[in-house]
C-alpha cells in the first residue's frame, strides 16, 4: 500500500477542548491547516465556536465538528471523546485546553471556585485521557496527547493557589500517564505557555510584551506550531515532557530586572562601574 493510500485509509484527526477562541483555536488551526480533521468543543460560546469552524473548514478543507458542553460534568466528558470517535472515526490527537483561571488569596478562598477550577482543569483533562486512551489503545494505532499547562505551574503567584497548584498538578500527571501509555505508542507532553494574547489586543498588551526578554507577546500560533511539531513524527521520541512557550518570561532572573510586571514589583538592575 502506498503512503498516499495509507493516508487516506487514516487521516489524522484531533479533538481540541477549549477550542473556539485564544490558544485552543490557534491549536486547532494549525493542525487544520496540516490536513488534520478537527473537532473543538466549547462552553457558551455559540457565535465564537462556528467563526473558528468556519476557518477550519477553509483551512482544513472537511467540516470542522462543534460541540458544546460543560467538562466539569463527568458524563459529559465521556460524551465528548464518544461523539469524538463516531463523528472521525477516531481520535490521534487528543488536545486538553479547556480551562479557567481564577484567583484569590487563600483567606478569601470561596468554594465554588476552588470545585470550579478543579473539576474543570484537572478533573477534565484526566478522564479525557481515560476515554481517549483507552479508544487509542484499542484501535492498535498510537496517539498524541498534549495537556495545556502554564507558566504558573512552575513559579508562584499571590493569589495563584488553585490555578498554578492544579497546573502543577497536571503537569505531574501527565509524566505518570506518559509511563502508563508508552507501551502503545501514545505519547503525552504538556505545553505550558506565559504571556500569551487570547483577547483583543489592546495598547496593555504590548506594554506586557516589552516585559518579555523575547520583546513581544506571544501569539496563539506560537502554540499552535508548538503543537504541531509535538504531535507530529519529528517529535517521535518525546514523551512525559513539558516544553515551555513564554518568550524567556519566568527564566531565572527576570523579575529582579527591569520594571514592573506580571505582578511582580522589579528593581533596576545593581550596577558597578
Amino acid at each position: 500500500m502506498s503512503e498516499k493510500t495509507q493516508e487516506a485509509v487514516h487521516q489524522k484527526t484531533a479533538l481540541v477542548t477549549g477550542g473556539s477562541r485564544g490558544i485552543g483555536r490557534g491549536i486547532a488551526l494549525a493542525l487544520a491547516q496540516a490536513g488534520y480533521g478537527i473537532m473543538i468543543t466549547h462552553y457558551q460560546d455559540d457565535e465564537m465556536a462556528e467563526r473558528t469552524a468556519e476557518e477550519i473548514a477553509q483551512a482544513s478543507g472537511r467540516v470542522c465538528i462543534v460541540r458544546e458542553g460543560d467538562l466539569r460534568d463527568v458524563a459529559e466528558a465521556e460524551r465528548t471523546v464518544a461523539e469524538a470517535i463516531r463523528t472521525m472515526g477516531h481520535i490521534d490527537v487528543l488536545i486538553n485546553n479547556a480551562g479557567i483561571g481564577m484567583y484569590a488569596s487563600i483567606t478569601e478562598l470561596p468554594l465554588e471556585h476552588l470545585d470550579f477550577t478543579m473539576q474543570l482543569n484537572f478533573r477534565a483533562p484526566m478522564l479525557l485521557m481515560r476515554e481517549a486512551s483507552k479508544h487509542m489503545i484499542e484501535a492498535g494505532c498510537g496517539g498524541n496527547i498534549i495537556n495545556i499547562v502554564s507558566t504558573h505551574a512552575e513559579r508562584a503567584y499571590p493569589g495563584d493557589a488553585v490555578y498554578g497548584g492544579l497546573k502543577a498538578a497536571l503537569k505531574r500527571a501527565t509524566e505518570s500517564v506518559a509511563l502508563d501509555l508508552s507501551p502503545y505508542r501514545i505519547r503525552v507532553n504538556c505545553i505550558a505557555p506565559g504571556g500569551i494574547l487570547v483577547k483583543e489586543r489592546e495598547p496593555y498588551h504590548d506594554h506586557v510584551g516589552s516585559t518579555i526578554p523575547l520583546g513581544r507577546i506571544g501569539m496563539p500560533e506560537d502554540i499552535g506550531q508548538a503543537a504541531l511539531w509535538l504531535v507530529s513524527e519529528h517529535a517521535s521520541y518525546i514523551t512525559g515532557i513539558t516544553i515551555r512557550i513564554d518568550g524567556g518570561l519566568i527564566l531565572p532572573g527576570m523579575p529582579e530586572d527591569g520594571e514592573t510586571s506580571w505582578g511582580y514589583r522589579k528593581v533596576r538592575p545593581f550596577r558597578v562601574n
